[in-house]
């Protein structure tokens, strides 16, 4: 196997091999970095230039884009405080905060190093794991990926904030907004309001751009109003860091990264859940493991360390599924799935004893895109740092057109820029009102999954006893619910704990 590896990485350094791969790991970089422009937009794009290439060469290319959309993510994410990609929703949450309180080197290179050792990880899983993790993936049916989305789920309960009833009002409007749409049986319109194109539903991405971005917007023009009134500016942006310091404060929480990572690469490898759904489960593990909870969203290395590991790891796993049984996971592995059909390559079970050499130069590729993406981020970092030195009054406008833009991208329509629209309004008065805007995001995520998966258990089997009698399943509902009651003591501790302390001071 070893030998294999070795010889994969000796075959892409090659110029023919490390050229689509830089370039392919660079625009997904960009493409990852520009809200609105998934990684699936972005290798849909990238696609058709692969087709004069060789195997190797295309998906190398392919998997540059794949590694570099997951890192480029953080950019935006931690500058501005609007995602790149879904996947990047978990580190706006103490990334940007950590920019805010005059860090943005720090933040960005964390989740850089982050990133980098993530996905490293994620490829020792992928070369030793394929086959137990492949394993596993098949024991689940519709009643383990309802669970598993429950449990998902059940992280709003450690996401709500001060407020463990505004946090789930902000959750259950998250569900409310996956309902929209037409039934995913019989096809019947729900809660379209007589709007004619909410009967297809609304996408996630412009609901997340618009939470978000709109919000965030909205609130700077609000703070530059009282700036303007004489409040005093901000700390000074710090953009030189010492990466040994960085990187010596990702190694010194060796659980944090190799649990975060390992949760990247299990949810990789199940089809039809994604980055997103990885960081903020990663994200949730890591704040109850924390012996300071209550730093979380205030600028926490590790709620930054453990968004970017488990998201960058989370492309291994996903490369698993289409290599092992040739089932994309996603969108971005469902193009690469019919890149190779394309270039008539067979995957699935036989896929890596039959093309050996290409199965390990793709994990080489995986493996070495990782080195060029830390290589492109310290290029670049001079520039994307400065981001935070430009005037708000310059950096809004532009950051709402690339918002519109990157909303009717993605279907050639106003409707998404409407949605947008609307969600940026109550984004920006869910913040105003102090209602928690992760679980709003994590029930538009999961909503529509665990509709889905319940009815397709019902219609298989209407004896509700097997979600907890099998094995996994059973399992994952004893997790959700032990996770929702480790939250709620969680909270009601720092609860304790506040109140304690202004007795302190009351008594001082």
């Amino acid at each position: 196997m070893y030998d294999l590896l070795f010889s994969g990485i000796a075959n892409i350094v090659q110029i023919k091999y490390l050229l689509p791969l830089f370039l392919g790991t660079f625009i997904g970089v960009l493409g990852g970095a520009l809200p609105g422009v998934t990684i699936a937009m972005t290798i849909i794009v990238v696609l058709p230039f692969t087709f004069s290439l060789d195997p190797l060469q295309g998906l190398a290319a392919m998997t540059g884009v794949y590694v570099g959309g997951s890192a480029g993510g953080l950019i935006t994410a931690c500058l501005l405080g609007i995602p790149g990609t879904p996947s990047a929703i978990a580190t706006t949450f103490d990334g940007f905060p950590m920019v805010r309180n005059g860090e943005p080197g720090r933040a960005v290179w964390l989740g850089i190093w982050a990133s980098f050792f993530g996905g490293l990880l994620g490829g020792v899983f992928l070369i030793a794991a394929t086959g137990p993790l492949a394993a596993i993936a098949l024991e689940f049916g519709p009643w383990e990926f309802f669970a598993l989305f429950v449990f998902a789920l059940s992280m709003v309960a450690g996401l709500t904030g001060g407020s463990i009833t505004k946090g789930l009002l902000s959750g259950a409007l998250g569900l409310v907004v996956t309902v929209m749409g037409s039934d995913p049986v019989m096809g019947a319109p729900r809660l379209t309001l007589g709007v004619g194109f909410l009967e297809g539903g609304i996408n996630f991405l412009p609901v997340l751009i618009g939470v978000f971005a709109f919000s965030q917007l909205m609130s700077d023009i609000e703070k530059m109003g009282d700036a303007q009134q004489g409040q005093a500016a901000g700390p000074i942006p710090k953009l030189v860091v010492s990466h040994l310091k960085i990187i010596g404060e990702i190694i010194a929480r060796p659980f944090l990264l190799l649990w975060t990572s390992f949760i990247g690469v299990l949810i990789g490898v199940l089809p039809a859940i994604g980055g997103s759904a990885a960081s903020m489960l990663a994200y949730d593990q890591a704040k109850k493991f924390s012996r300071h909870p209550e730093r979380f969203g205030t600028g926490a290395p590790e709620g930054i360390i453990a968004s970017e590991s488990s998201n960058n790891a989370n492309v291994g796993g996903s490369l698993v599924t289409i290599m092992a049984f040739g089932i994309p996971g996603d969108i971005v592995t469902a193009v690469m799935l019919g890149a190779m059909t394309i270039h008539g390559i067979q995957s699935g079970p036989l896929f890596i004893s039959q093309q050996s050499t290409l199965a390990y130069g793709i994990f080489a590729a995986y493996i070495v895109s990782h080195f060029l993406m830390v290589i492109i981020m310290a290029l670049g970092a001079r520039y994307m740092l400065r981001l935070t030195t430009v005037p708000k009054s310059v950096l809004i406008p532009v950051v709402l057109v690339l918002s519109v833009v990157g909303a009717y991208a993605l279907n050639n329509t106003m409707a998404n820029v409407y949605v947008l629209l609307v969600f940026g309004v109550l984004g920006y008065l869910l913040v105003k009102f102090g209602f928690p805007l992760a679980p709003l995001i994590l029930g538009v995520i999961l909503g529509d999954q665990i509709e889905i998966n319940l009815i397709r258990s019902i219609m298989t089997d209407n004896n509700l006893w097997l979600f907890l009698t099998r094995p996994i399943s059973g399992g994952l509902i004893v997790m959700s619910v032990a996770s929702v009651v480790f939250a709620l003591w969680q909270h009601r501790r720092h609860q304790k704990r506040n109140r304690h302390s202004t007795d302190g001071d009351a008594d001082f």
